[in-house]
This record gives structure tokens, sequence and C-alpha cells, in this order.
């Protein structure tokens, strides 16, 4: 199971957001990932809880940030509950999507698993809901992704089994702007606005 922290930044000038400690795994459903965010100066700021199938559709979502609340699924496109901070109201929404999407490094491991892309196989649309903090506010975003390349990496402990890291194009249509994601089975290796600063274990992979 892996277990560690990321840090979060403006990809653009890099002003920090803060931190997200994490751990994932594998299991009968498919794959889970739970998390705590932290600001800059170390309180809380919310939590992460996706739950994926074995197709990796987003069988549940639970999301948290300055006291919004989402909660969500896969039903009909993807459909989900954002709660205010008074707790009063309720919104309900659903959209024509595949998955969900957000700051959370848990959503490209989640994207690339419902993809399952060959290298070198042409580059594979998909309709995301992003959830976007600070508010949770939900709005559909159009990506192009593509599997650049796979490489395996000899792990130092000969006991160890060789990392596999896979390098993703990911393309938003809206504004054709192009960046790359590196993923070794269950976590993010590197990504914009993304740094992996540390792992207890090594990554899960997907059978």
């Amino acid at each position: 199971m892996p277990r560690g922290h990321y840090t979060l930044h403006d990809p653009y000038d890099r002003t920090p957001l803060g931190e997200e400690h994490f751990h994932c795994a594998p299991g009968p459903s498919g794959w889970r990932y739970v998390a705590q965010t932290r600001t800059p100066t170390g309180d809380h700021a919310g939590s992460v809880d996706l739950t994926l199938d074995g197709l990796g559709r987003p069988l549940r979502l639970e999301l948290h940030a300055a006291s919004w609340r989402v909660r969500g699924g896969a039903l009909d496109g993807v459909t989900w509950v954002r709660t205010d901070p008074t707790g009063e109201h309720a919104d309900e929404g659903n959209a024509p999507a595949h998955a969900f999407t957000g700051t959370s490094p848990a959503f490209l491991v989640a994207t690339a698993r419902l993809l399952r892309l060959a290298p070198g196989a042409p580059a594979v649309r998909v309709r995301l809901l992003a959830l976007t903090p600070p508010v949770l506010a939900p709005r559909t975003v159009d990506q192009s992704w593509a599997l650049v390349s796979r490489e395996t990496h000899a792990a130092e402990d000969a006991d160890r089994t060789p990392l596999t890291v896979d390098a993703y194009r990911v393309t938003a249509l809206d504004t054709g702007e192009q960046h790359t994601v590196h993923l070794a089975g269950d976590v993010v290796l590197s990504a914009p606005g993304i740094e992996l600063e540390d792992l207890e274990s090594p990554p899960s992979t997907f059978p």
C-alpha cells in the first residue's frame, strides 16, 4: 500500500498551495485513494476519498475543501451532490462526463486507469467533470490523453520488482495547452503543480 505525500503548487508561478498526505491500494472493487490536504502553513484544508471500480470508473467520490463537500459517482455519466458550508443547501448535478478531475493527484491516476492506453496508440478524447477549489465549483472539461512512452527501470534492491514509468501527453482541448504526466502504477511521479516528496513503499501495479 503506497503511502506518502505530495506538495502542490501553482503550475505557472509555483506559488505553494499545500500538501496532500495519501495512501492508496488496489482492492476487491478496484482501487481506493484516501488523502488529507493541508495549507502551506500546515492547517487542515480538506480531504479526498476516491474509489474506482474494476473498469476505472468512479464508484464513489467524497471531496472536502473549505467547508464545501461533494459526493458523487458514475451514474448516467457522473452525478454529484454539492453541499455549502452552512449545510443548509445541497445542489445536485449530472453531466455526460466519463469521470471526475481536480487538483488531487488521485484524478490523474484515475483517468489513466479509466483509459488504459497502449504506448504509441492514438490519443483518446475524454470529458471530465472538474471540481475546482476553494469552493469545488463543477465544470466540464475536454482533454485528450496519449501514452507516449513506457520505460522500465531496474530496482536498486534486487529483491524488488522493476519500476515501470508511463509518460502521458495531456492536451486541454479548449486551449490546446499540453503537459506531461509521469505515472508509476498508482503514484504520480511528476505533473504540473505536483511533486512527489515522500513515498514509504513502492507503487502498486494494476492487474
